[in-house]
């Protein structure tokens, strides 16, 4: 069984799921589609209160969303039905430190596949954790943004990037 909740940030509303493995997906904040959003992404969810550690996950996404930086690389996820370059381009990127950031090409050559910038960034395309797999830690070549798949998209990631301090490109954004 797959579980969900939906639970307030400081960017809005964000979703949890998570199965007895661990953490399913994440939906970031798209306004009032925020739940539909995340339950399009699981199977036959069911909105549940949070056990203990889901809930100290929310307190921990809550104050990371609020400028206090945290890695999450301790929480345990459901990597079911995720292909193996994109499990590997996950376990990459969650090395990746709050107000750092790096580019789909260096992603790419650290998993031992130059010139595959494009399938890490349609990997992070499909990231289901957003956040704690910080894949809007992931730029374009010469720190230009990119997309990101969550929230409202670029405007999303600038946000979050921001909170964390980190200046894509080296030049603050709109938010500093």
């Amino acid at each position: 069984m797959t579980a969900y909740t939906m639970f307030d940030t400081a960017l809005g509303p964000c979703g949890l799921a998570w199965t007895e493995r661990g953490l399913a997906a994440v939906e970031v904040p798209a306004g009032e589609a925020t739940e539909a959003a995340l339950r399009r992404r699981i199977p036959a969810p069911e909105p549940t209160t949070p056990p203990a550690p889901i809930a100290a996950l929310i307190t921990r996404i809550q104050a990371h969303l609020t400028g206090t930086p945290d890695a999450f690389t301790d929480v345990p996820l459901d990597p079911q039905d995720i292909p193996d370059f994109n499990r590997r381009a996950y376990d990459h990127i969650r090395t990746i430190t709050p107000g750092e950031t790096t580019t789909y090409g260096e992603v790419a050559q650290a998993l031992g596949a130059p010139g595959s910038a494009q399938a890490v960034g349609r990997a992070m395309g499909r990231n289901p954790y957003p956040i704690v797999v910080p894949c809007h830690r992931v730029l374009g070549a010469n720190g230009k943004v990119g997309g990101f798949s969550a929230g409202a998209g670029s405007v999303t990631k600038l946000r979050i990037l921001s909170i964390e301090g980190a200046a894509p490109g080296g030049q603050p954004s709109l938010f500093d």
